[in-house]
């Protein structure tokens, strides 16, 4: 009798990473204290008070118990806008943000409204596994433009130009950077906007993690100020970092209205709707805890400054890049694959990583660290830890 199929694009698949390398804590006997993971983007701090309080009254609510807007609530996405035209200086209205079930859902409700199956879009090497993945499985082929340590880990116009093929719809970036850290400067992502109009494709530039750049360092990006800046542009934002709420999944989707009528009609078979309590309490968030995000953004530039410090003396172990949650550390074991030198450092250490061709092509001599869940005492264990391990 004939078996029935699995989708063979979602069945070639890889299994989720961090449940994988998650498994390594039942390898590590404790000798040298508790274990330290440092594979999952996580935030290292409880959500504010007040947060919980208004997420409690709003899902206590008979008024949150129904079906929302596809497009996401209306006060939230008010308050989105008017926060993302204070940052850019730009003007970005309601109509223009789509809230979606988190970052994740976002890239891939965009994806779907804009590439089908026989399209390709580029991404980089290393790239956030989850994009590659939502790509594969929707049949949507992928292209890499490969980012070398000697350039900071940053894709160089002419990389990017020499990649763009006739199918071709969009040129995917993160950041601040997962896996590596990396910020894009905005002066790069004016030259690639700038390429990507010249040739008719979509940029999309997820900044998950734009909270925790340096509060000193203006405007992420002018791209939103740039005219027409509709027609070819995307913009993908998360607030489980900044609001300290993964669980809840929220995202958004900043985008012309032509973009985020199509992105409704995928949302609405994705979901209906993005779940409604959280939006309710973000759209008070926003305004009303500026000071509290401000402050875990000073707290997470102390982390990786220490991060910094305590790798400056694990000899054989370098970053190569850091920035917002992450840092992409090159390990010393030049006999060992990315995976076992992780699975080793899990073992030996206690300290599990993601290892860096879980990411790409030609990384095997790194490791991604995700530190933003550690605390800067945890964090200055690092040192003895990844030196013992490197012994």
């Amino acid at each position: 009798m004939p078996r029935a199929r699995i989708n063979p694009l979602v069945e070639t698949l890889s299994a989720p990473p961090i449940p994988e390398v998650q498994a390594w804590k039942h390898d590590y006997d404790g000798r040298l204290g508790p274990l330290l993971d440092l594979s999952q983007a996580v935030p290292g701090y409880p959500p504010h008070p007040d947060m919980l309080g208004w997420l409690g009254e709003a899902a206590g609510s008979v008024a949150m118990a129904g079906y929302g807007d596809i497009e996401g609530e209306h006060e939230l996405r008010e308050a989105y806008a008017a926060w993302v035209s204070d940052i850019y200086a730009a003007d970005i209205k309601q109509s223009n943000v789509h809230v979606t079930s988190g970052c994740n859902q976002a890239f891939m409700a965009a994806m779907m409204a804009i590439a089908g199956p026989g399209d390709r879009v580029l991404l980089t090497n290393p790239c956030y596994f989850n994009h590659e993945t939502t790509l594969k499985m929707s049949g949507i082929g992928v292209d890499y433009v490969d980012c070398r340590a000697e350039d900071g880990f940053l894709p160089t116009v002419a990389a990017v130009e020499a990649m763009i093929g006739e199918n071709v719809r969009s040129l995917a970036v993160v950041t601040p950077n997962n896996p590596t850290g990396a910020t894009y400067p905005g002066g790069l992502l004016q030259q690639l906007l700038e390429l990507c109009r010249a040739r008719g494709i979509w940029l999309i530039v997820d900044e998950t993690y734009r909270d925790f750049l340096p509060l000193d360092a203006g405007a992420p990006h002018g791209l939103f100020g740039v005219q027409d800046w509709q027609d070819n542009l995307i913009g993908l934002y998360s607030f489980s970092k900044s609001f300290c709420i993964p669980g809840h999944r929220v995202g958004a989707v900043t985008a012309s209205e032509a973009v985020v009528d199509q992105i409704a009609k995928v949302m609405d078979n994705l979901q209906i709707c993005a779940p409604r309590p959280p939006q309710a309490a973000l759209a008070k968030a926003i305004s009303a805890l500026g000071e509290w995000r401000r402050a875990n953004t000073l707290e997470i530039a102390g982390r990786a400054a220490a991060l910094r410090d305590v790798m400056a003396e694990a000899a054989g172990w370098e970053i190569t890049a850091l920035g917002a949650y992450f840092a992409f550390v090159r390990h010393p074991f030049s006999e060992l694959s990315a995976y076992d030198a992780a699975h080793r450092l899990a073992r030996e250490a206690g300290v599990i990583t993601i290892p860096g061709s879980f990411f790409g092509q030609g990384l095997e001599g790194y490791l991604r660290v995700a530190f933003a869940n550690a605390d800067v005492a945890t964090i200055r264990q690092l040192g003895s830890r990844f030196s013992a391990c490197g012994r």
